[in-house]
């Protein structure tokens, strides 16, 4: 191939033109069919030239509906895509196809790879549940930490689904054989057009007068189910004050209510499983701790009953005699110790007091009058110059036996006499 390519190349010098090889142009149509808004796409057409291969895919072609005919675009949708489809492809269907365009160089075309294929109306559904799907969720209406926990022993069970349905009876049924309690029913339709402002109704029924509600419906089409993707339904779950199950169609059916719901349950059945416990296998828990406990009740009064012999060994009459005359002795002793200790302070004791009471005695001042000595005062305070004195005043003079009041006369200091 280099070479067709430098003779291609030599060509259009030569000729002083652009000259393109068809690999060149079937390499540009690929890029310019690579633009984002050709991809990952929804195209609604009339399915034609429809062929089923054997293989398993299915090639047909989408044109505009009769009331526009004139365009046709082909399509391919691979086996893998294909054996997901829940209708029968044929010629006339009126479809919603997401896929994306693509270059299909060996034959020279474009056609479109086709991911998944619904009927137009019901498409049409599947595309406006997107739409709310997404304005919900920027509500905060699936925001995890709104999940409210069920209850652990509800006493009453609210159950919001048909009165006439196989819903009903098998949650009744669950429930009764389980863990018999109340059930509180709040009826509506659930399938219809106007389905969904009768949920609404039965859910604010019911909220606050229940512990745990069950929200559900047997299985169906997606447009059965429809009514459990209204917004108003799920402004109406998630706002319940009450915890809600829901339980609605089969195991791999999904409703914008599930996402809503505290807890979502695969069917009728399994939510009530999930909202009571089984009473049988709570008896088998509560006998079993019942045994535990009578056996460590055993084991205490065992070791109770032990306990108790050994007091009564430690307080028979020998033991408690023969332990009166050793603490008796024990006390003696200690009498004994406590009176020398105590004699031996009180001597001492003694002496340090006589020591203080002769030093005190020294240093009393009324001591010198009795070796003839005296005080002079005035008016209780002690003279002891004569320099505080004046010739006529009242003095007292205290001696050993007494006191005398005198009238100084005169007065003489040291250096006079």
């Amino acid at each position: 191939m280099a070479w067709y390519q430098d003779k291609i190349r030599e060509e259009k010098r030569e000729h002083g033109i652009e000259i393109f090889s068809v690999s060149e142009i079937s390499s540009l149509i690929s890029s310019v069919l690579d633009d984002p808004r050709l991809q990952e796409i929804w195209i609604r057409g009339e399915v034609t030239n429809f062929r089923p291969h054997a293989s398993g895919h299915r090639y047909f072609s989408l044109s505009d509906r009769k009331e526009n005919a004139g365009s046709v675009i082909q399509c391919i949708m691979w086996r893998s895509e294909a054996q997901r489809l829940a209708f029968d492809l044929k010629d006339g269907t009126d479809v919603l196809a997401l896929g994306s365009i693509g270059h299909y160089p060996p034959q020279g075309k474009y056609q479109f790879y086709v991911r998944e294929l619904r009927h137009a109306g019901e498409g049409e559904k599947h595309l406006l549940v997107e739409q709310w799907k997404a304005m919900l969720a920027s509500e905060g209406h699936f925001l995890p930490e709104k999940k409210k926990p069920l209850p652990g022993y509800p006493q009453r069970v609210g159950v919001v689904t048909s009165e006439t349905g196989a819903v009903l009876q098998d949650i009744r049924n669950v429930i009764s054989r389980r863990f018999p309690l109340e059930l509180v029913v709040s009826p509506t339709v659930v399938q219809g057009e106007e389905a969904y402002r009768e949920i609404v109704q039965a859910l604010s029924r019911i909220d606050g007068h229940v512990d745990v509600i069950i929200i559900g419906r047997g299985g169906g089409s997606f447009e059965d189910l429809f009514p459990f993707n209204h917004p108003d339904v799920v402004r109406a779950i998630s706002g319940c004050t009450t915890p809600v199950v829901s339980a609605i169609g089969h195991e791999t059916d999904f409703t914008l209510a599930d996402f809503a719901a505290d807890v979502r349950a695969p069917t009728p059945s399994a939510a009530a499983e999930l909202v009571v416990k089984d009473r049988s296998l709570l008896t088998e828990a509560l006998a079993g701790i019942q045994k535990t406990m009578g056996a460590s009740l055993i084991r205490k009064l065992d070791r109770a009953s032990h306990d108790i012999g050994l007091l009564r060994e430690r307080l028979s009459p020998v033991r408690t005699g023969r332990l009166l005359v050793l603490r008796r002795q024990d006390v003696s002793v200690l009498a004994d110790r406590l009176e020398r200790a105590f004699s031996g302070r009180l001597a001492r004791e003694r002496l340090s007091l006589e020591s203080l009471e002769a030093r005190l005695t020294g240093r009393n001042p009324l001591a010198v009058l009795g070796r003839g000595y005296c005080l002079v005062e005035r008016e209780g305070t002690v003279v002891r110059s004569v320099r505080e004195v004046f010739a006529g005043e009242k003095l007292d003079v205290r001696m050993a036996d007494g006191r005398i009041d005198v009238v100084v006369k005169g007065i003489f200091h040291e250096k006079e006499l």
